[in-house]
This record gives structure tokens, sequence and C-alpha cells, in this order.
């Protein structure tokens, strides 16, 4: 049925719902939250071969295999999770969740409030990284997962394995953080700002309140994709994908279209992004991760990794310049001076940020190295 003999096959969205409320960081106690999940693999006895993978910012719990015979298209993470590969299903038993706050089965700003039988919007509380990472840890206690062999994320996903690790360090054994940093750089922080500012000043936010209107805010919202896919990649990439050809034509239209297939591009992106996900999802997802700093809240990354005890792997790309290669030679650095088991590698790759996503092959031999070899990773 699928080209990949090595597939987890026809897998299933599941949901954990959490009846007591969380305290979240910014002091507002919020509940009930239902949690969307996917599993791959069987926990051990011991409850100690489990694997958290987590995703990105517009990502979902959907990290492998495929929904239904139909379904044309894996999970995102669907070349490294499977029998036999980097994540190797036959070994481990592999976690993944939708976040808190997103839109994809998770409970965040689309979904209903109970005592208003109406979305939340704009009334939902803004959360952290921090708070993604209790809600999970919430969903392990439910599976029963009494360590974790790895966490392991990218980007995103990265941040919120660096918090796990931070927040409970006795439960996790070893980490992965790949194309992420500590804490976003100024510019960063700056083209999240303007992606929200897009959406907020659509007149078809209406406040967060359009979910029963006939007009959503989807200028706004495809407006920030697109800004923010410029950052996913990086000038070799453009240049190499796009150059400066002109999109199905051989001539300037002298008129304010499209000219470029780069323009082409960008715009198809933003239009395919607002069929699957919720503007108010964008504006507190993209605020977490603004907020996420434990250099500030633990005074050093030093002082946030001392308790742990586990090996870690850091990956990053050339080509990133979203989070470049320094950021995470920081974290490297903080986790050498503590004296902690960390293999770090930069990969060569043209495909800027997004390259955790792409570079499937190197990243593959690097991770299954890391996790079956208890002296660390083989970079080479």
């Amino acid at each position: 049925m699928f080209e990949d003999k090595n597939s987890v096959g026809i897998v299933s969205l599941k949901y954990y719902e959490i009846k007591e409320k969380i305290k979240f960081e910014s002091g507002v106690e919020f509940g009930p939250i239902t949690v969307a999940y996917e599993t791959y693999g069987k926990l051990n006895e011991n409850g100690d071969n489990a694997i958290l993978v987590i995703h990105a910012l517009t990502g979902d719990a959907h990290a492998a295999g495929y929904r239904s015979e139909n379904d044309k298209k894996p999970g995102w993470w669907d070349t490294l999770i499977g029998p036999d590969k980097a994540f190797d299903t036959n070994k481990y038993f592999v976690i993944c969740t939708n976040i808190l706050g997103g839109c994809s089965g998770t409970t965040g700003p689309s979904s209903i409030n109970p005592e208003t039988g109406k979305p939340y919007g704009i009334t939902f509380p803004v959360f952290t990284i921090e708070d993604t990472v209790a809600v999970q840890k919430k969903l392990l206690d439910y599976l029963c997962v009494k360590s974790l062999y790895s966490v392991a994320g990218g980007s995103m996903g990265g941040m919120q394995a660096i918090q796990f690790v931070i927040s409970y360090p006795e439960m996790v054994k070893s980490a992965i953080f790949i194309a992420t940093t500590s804490r976003l750089s100024p510019q960063a922080i700056a083209f999240n700002a303007v992606g929200r500012n897009s959406i907020i000043s659509d007149p078809s936010w209406n406040n967060g309140d359009y979910y029963d209107k006939d007009k959503k805010p989807d200028r706004g919202l495809s407006n920030a994709r697109m800004i923010g896919h410029i950052t996913y990649l990086c000038e070799e990439a453009m240049y190499n994908k796009f150059g400066r050809r002109l999109q199905d034509k051989n001539h300037y239209d002298f008129n304010f279209d499209v000219d470029f297939q780069v323009e082409s591009y960008l715009q198809h992106q933003g239009q395919i992004f607002v069929d699957r996900f919720d503007a108010n999802s964008y504006l507190y997802i993209t605020k977490a991760v603004d907020y996420f700093d434990p250099v500030d809240k633990y005074g050093s990354l030093t002082n946030a990794f001392n308790a742990s005890n586990a090996k870690f792997l850091v990956i990053s790309f050339d080509s990133d310049w979203l989070f470049p290669s320094y950021q995470s030679k920081e974290i490297v650095s903080s986790l050498m001076h503590l004296g902690k088991d960390v293999s770090y590698c930069e990969i060569k790759s043209p495909c800027g940020h997004d390259a955790f996503l792409l570079e499937y092959d190197v990243q593959s031999k690097i991770i299954k190295s890391f996790l079956s070899d208890s002296k660390g990773a083989d970079c080479e």
C-alpha cells in the first residue's frame, strides 16, 4: 500500500482530556484542556523507552505514517520515524502532541469555551513554552511514561525540548535540539511582531471574534505566513529555487500583479496556509516563542541546565539565518561548561532554517548514532 516498507502505516489521532486546571506561568489557572496526540511503537513494561518528538511553529501531532489508505502525504517527520529509522519504532515508543493553543485538536483559541458555548477567541489565556511542556507532561503521565529515553524537536520544537529538560530534569535521559535557540534574537522577534500585526490589522480579525463570521482574517494570516516563510529559506535557497525568473511570462507587466516566481511561491504558501491554520493560534504561539528565555529566567543557561544528567545532541545548519549556528553553540558551550555529555553537529545545507525538515539522510545517521551509542553521536 505504501512505498516506504518502513512506514508505521495508518495511524489515528487520539485525544486526552486534562480535567483539572493548570496554573499557567502568567498566574492564570486554565482548564479543562484536550490534548491531541499520536503514538508509534509500544511502551515497554518499565515505561522508559518513550521518545517525545515535538513539532515546529505551525506543525501538528501527525509526525509519521498516514491517516488513511488514500492519504498521499505522510507525517512531517515520517522519514525519521518508523521501523529501523532514526527514531526506531521497533525499539521506542514515539509520541507527538499538538501544541497547547494550536488548532489541530489540542485546546486553543478556536476551541469552544464550556462556560460560554462559544470559541475562546482572545479570551484564551496567553501561555508560554513552559506551559506547553506542563501540558505534555500531563499526557506522559496518563500514558504511564516513567522516563523519556529522549526528547527531540526542531525550531520551536527544540525550544520545548530545552524546556522539558529544564522543567523535568529527572525524567529525561537524552535530548536532541535541532535548528533551535535558547531565546529569539531581536530580529526574529521583529518578524513575529510584523506577522501578528498583519493579522490584527486585517479588518476581518474583528478583535479575534471571527469564527461565526462569513469573512475570516485570511489576508492577514496569509501575509503573516509569507513573512515567516521568508525566514525559513536563505539567499542561496531562494536563488537556486527561483533566481529572478518570471512567473508564466517573458516580460514585466508594469503593474502590481505577480511578476516573479518567488512572489507566486510566497502567495501560494500564504493561500494554502489559511486552509489549515487559525489566525488567533498564530498570535498566541508566536507570542509564546517570543517569551521563551531561560537565560533571563534562570540567570544563565548553565543554571538552567545544571540539574540535568541527560546526554545531549545539538544540530544546526550553516545556512540557517533565523536560528544561526552561533545560537546552538551557545547551548553547547553552556553544557560543556557544566561537564555534560554533549555532541554538536553543524550540517552544511543550502536549505536555510527549513533544513531540519528536508535534510533527512544526514540527520537520520546522526540521530541513530546518538540514540544507540552511549558515547554520543557520530557527526562525520
